[in-house]
């Protein structure tokens, strides 16, 4: 059992949940709680290894005996050892330590892409990807100045989407390359309604940060602005809703057309 805060695993733990720079250093991050830690663990996610303590409940010693099952290396922590780790007000007793994903996902094919432009809460990010699993997004690119998606509060917040879409940080020009032959709509007060926009087409969706907007490389990179109408008269809405509402208009359209499709 661990007990010492000098312990290999727990230094890299606590650099692992600090710092962007020693996750990008070490190619890992942290999933924390069951639930997390079972969908990795579902989705065959790279293992590194899973400290737990004895507050593990009955899901989690079950998930714990799943994880050896599988081969990955877990160990015992004292229970306040583990606890300073945690990013939570309520620590389950469990953590792993789980590989990056590769940035060479095939994206060549996809038809609905999100870029989180300049999104610097992590609550928004975090619901941004979550809504992005739930809509069939097939790849999430991440542009520069946008928060690290692998940090512990957007890994929190996004339950479990880390683990089924591919989420890629990536430059301006890479973005542009990967786009290319998409229809590119940028979200904008001033655009054109949603529901006037033709979704149905193969495309990326940009949505930009909650003070300052998108960036001059996401409007450059755009071919339409679209808007949200906003009857009640409010300026405008966080990041994760705007988003969530322009991900579900695209579902909304391509179903429609599928449907349409079906009755003819």
């Amino acid at each position: 059992m661990i007990t010492s805060a000098h312990n290999p695993k727990i230094k890299l733990v606590r650099a692992l949940v600090g710092r962007a720079k020693d996750r990008r250093a070490e190619n890992a991050f942290v999933a924390e709680g069951v639930r997390l830690v079972e969908e990795a663990l579902a989705a065959g996610w790279p293992f590194r290894f899973v400290l737990f303590s004895e507050a593990l409940n009955d899901r989690g010693q079950a998930l714990l005996a799943s994880l050896q099952t599988a081969g990955v290396e877990t160990e015992m922590v004292a229970a306040h050892l583990l606890d300073s780790l945690s990013d939570t007000d309520h620590p389950q007793g469990i953590l792993a330590v789980l590989d990056l994903p590769r940035s060479d996902v095939p994206t060549s094919r996809c038809n609905f892409i999100l870029i989180p432009d300049q999104i610097r809460d992590p609550g928004n990010l975090g619901t941004l990807l979550r809504t992005a699993a739930a809509a069939g997004v097939q790849a999430v690119f991440l542009p520069p100045e946008t928060t690290d998606a692998f940090a512990p509060k957007v890994v929190r917040s996004g339950m479990g989407a880390h683990f089924r879409l591919p989420i890629l940080s990536l430059p301006w020009d890479e973005i542009r390359a990967r786009t290319s032959g998409l229809g590119i709509f940028l979200a904008d007060m001033d655009g054109i309604p949603c529901w006037e926009s033709d979704l149905r087409l193969p495309l990326a969706l940009i949505v930009g940060g909650e003070a300052e907007g998108a960036s001059a490389s996401a409007r450059d990179l755009a071919t339409a602005t679209i808007s949200i109408p906003m009857p009640g008269g409010s300026e405008s809405l966080n990041a994760g809703v705007a988003g969530a509402v322009l991900m579900f208009e695209v579902v909304r359209q391509r179903w429609t057309r599928e449907q349409d499709k079906q009755r003819r």
